[in-house]
């Protein structure tokens, strides 16, 4: 299951920086992942400082 960037997200970048896989890029208006290349790790979510990702 993948994670998902809600509304909350702030556009800082900290969870591109840490995820290993490339998976999160800016969107409009906040960054998003993409579920294909996910792994599930979960660095994203513990990595949020707004902790606005969460598991889809």
């Amino acid at each position: 299951m993948a994670y998902k960037i809600n509304d909350g997200c702030v556009s800082c970048g900290a969870c591109a920086d840490a995820c290993p896989v490339g998976a999160i890029s800016e969107g409009d208006g906040k960054y998003v992942i993409n579920a294909d290349a996910c792994v599930d790790c979960g660095t994203c979510e513990s990595t949020c400082p707004t902790g606005s990702i969460e598991q889809a």
